[in-house]
């Protein structure tokens, strides 16, 4: 069954009723030990930042093969918080969290082992970021909030040293989405960071109808915006903000999203910013350390319409296997998530409705979102973590809801159509961060979900590795040690070729697995796996086996 919805310019939305899945996901919170409630201190005066957090990211943070959780936290705010009073986070139910993951897959809390706890900052937490940036063979992690944001290096004994105040990337005002990168291809990894509104405790003004229990949080549109941040990577522990001479802090906005990728195969990495209700930013790297915002010149900035939307979470990768990376961008009910193919010539076109897309999230709020192959086939599927941004949506629009379900869209040679793969995509959650690998080594990738006010999620797939895939970890010499920004082509042993992008930033306020996981469908190897390393150099594995996480080292010249 086909229901009109809304029309939208000179088409037709319609909602086709989700099928169901052959590979199905599970909720494996409780079984694998993870008791993580999200506490955003909700209040009456509706402060902004209590309904926009938090993320979560997945990393082998002490190398020994197994991805453990980091999920972000909010902290103790007062209602109301009088003249001088900011967040709290020395208590333990707003600490920022990190689960080890055990050798029968359970996990145990270590945050207080690793010296992750939230004393003594005061910050509200937001989003979180990983990478080597040091180049020492273990994960560092990046915490970013209102109030300020947070650098931990990873000692490699199973502890985290705060070194935010040496490394000059404290940051300020409300960062929310960033991650690492490297910009100028010197084989080591720089940050850039998203900030979004100029809102204060003392400038949150009164939204809503004036009646009890009907006051919401403010649209974007009350504050001012802010620009971006990005930081590069001194070599010695330091960073320098370079947001300036780069060109970044020309350009304000309200960023929440960003994803990196070199969408014109130049050699050098792309961001792509996507900001809440203006326009959204196509920073294109110029490889000279600067960069030039080309959103609108190459249509990405807004949608088919011409109009802004409220873009929330991001992924840049290539859906259709033509070798380009496309752009998917959610936002707000009504409004439909924007998905936009890149034509030959670098610029992109609006195929939000035409793919399927538009018809199947017109009802839904995204967050955090990822392309990846879910069912192995070698089509790159889309999953969105979704709830509205009002808890009173229910009262003024009875036909939307605060509460939703994980949204899971199949690709089907380029045309999506939604699945339920699961009862947990009938379960409804105020999702925000979402982050995606391999918890279980098995070949297939899970989900971890951080829900606004709520309890996080382990979303486990069972039977994706039904058909064969391939795993994928690079490991840099000359370029940074994560391989961070490596494009990668991967051709079949029938010939069907798949691109991507090594990196750990997609979505919202979220870090994913750096390895790469390939579909294969039913080939048993791959022909080739072609690795084009920051550094220039190009990489080549032929007839690589199915069934395996292959380790590229990056060699020599």
């Amino acid at each position: 069954m086909r229901v009109c919805l809304s029309a939208c310019g000179s088409l037709l939305l319609f909602i086709a009723a989700p099928s169901v899945s052959d590979v199905q996901f599970s909720d494996a919170t409780k079984a694998a030990g993870i008791a993580f409630a999200h506490a955003n201190s909700a209040t009456s005066n509706k402060y902004l930042v209590e309904t926009m957090g938090g993320g979560v990211a997945l990393l082998d943070y002490d190398n020994d093969g197994r991805l453990d959780v980091f999920l972000t936290n909010g902290a103790r705010i007062d209602d109301p918080m009088r003249e001088g009073k900011r967040p709290d986070k020395s208590d333990p139910a707003y600490w920022n969290r990190l689960y080890r993951q055990t050798t029968d897959g359970t996990f145990v809390d270590v945050t207080e082992k690793a010296r992750l706890t939230g004393v003594p900052q005061n910050y509200y937490g937001m989003g979180v970021a990983v990478g080597d940036y040091d180049n020492d063979g273990f994960a560092d992690i990046y915490v970013t909030g209102y109030g300020g944001n947070t650098l931990y290096r990873n000692d490699g004994d199973g502890t985290f040293t705060d070194v935010t105040s040496r490394a000059g990337v404290a940051a300020g005002g409300w960062s929310a989405s960033a991650g690492f990168l490297d910009y100028d291809n010197d084989g080591k990894l720089d940050l850039f960071v998203t900030r979004y509104v100029d809102w204060s405790f003392q400038n949150n003004r009164y939204c809503g109808e004036k009646k009890p229990g009907y006051r919401s949080y403010c649209h974007p549109d009350n504050y001012e915006g802010m620009t971006d941040l990005l930081y590069h990577n001194n070599g010695d522990g330091t960073f320098s903000d370079v947001s300036a001479k780069a060109g970044i802090s020309r350009f304000p906005g309200k960023g929440l999203g960003v994803s990196f990728a070199d969408y014109d195969n130049d050699g050098f990495i792309d961001i792509y910013v996507a900001n809440d209700s203006v326009q959204s930013f196509l920073f294109h790297n110029n490889g000279d350390g600067t960069f030039a915002e080309v959103g609108l010149l190459a249509g990405v900035g807004f949608n088919e319409d011409g109009k802004t939307f409220a873009g929330m979470g991001v992924d840049v990768a290539d859906y259709d296997n033509d070798g380009r990376p496309d752009i998917i961008v959610t936002d707000l009910s009504n409004e439909r998530y924007m998905l936009f193919r890149q034509n030959a010539d670098g610029s992109f076109r609006d195929v939000t409705n035409t793919t399927g897309v538009g018809g199947a999230t017109l009802p839904f709020s995204g967050w955090s979102t990822r392309f990846f192959d879910y069912d192995g086939d070698g089509w790159k599927d889309l999953f969105v973590a979704q709830g509205h941004v009002m808890d009173t949506i229910d009262k003024t629009a009875p036909n939307l809801k605060y509460l939703q379900p994980p949204l899971l869209l199949r690709n089907d040679s380029g045309r999506f159509t939604r699945v339920i793969a699961g009862e947990v995509f009938q379960q409804e959650w105020a999702g925000r961060g979402a982050a995606f690998g391999d918890l279980d080594n098995d070949g297939d990738i899970d989900v971890v979900v951080n829900n606004v006010g709520q309890k996080a999620v382990v979303l486990r797939n069972d039977g994706g590795n039904g058909r064969n895939w391939l795993g994928i970890r690079t490991v840099g010499t000359k370029s940074n040690r994560d391989g961070i920004g490596c494009r990668v082509k991967v051709v079949s042993a029938s010939g069907t070729s798949q691109y991507f992008t090594v990196s750990t930033t997609a979505g919202y306020l979220s870090a994913s697995d750096k390895r790469l996981a390939v579909g294969l469908d039913r080939d048993t190897a791959a022909r080739l796996v072609e690795i084009r390393w920051p550094s220039g150099l190009v990489q080549k594995f032929e007839n690589v086996k199915a069934g395996q996480i292959l380790t590229a080292t990056e060699q020599a010249q």
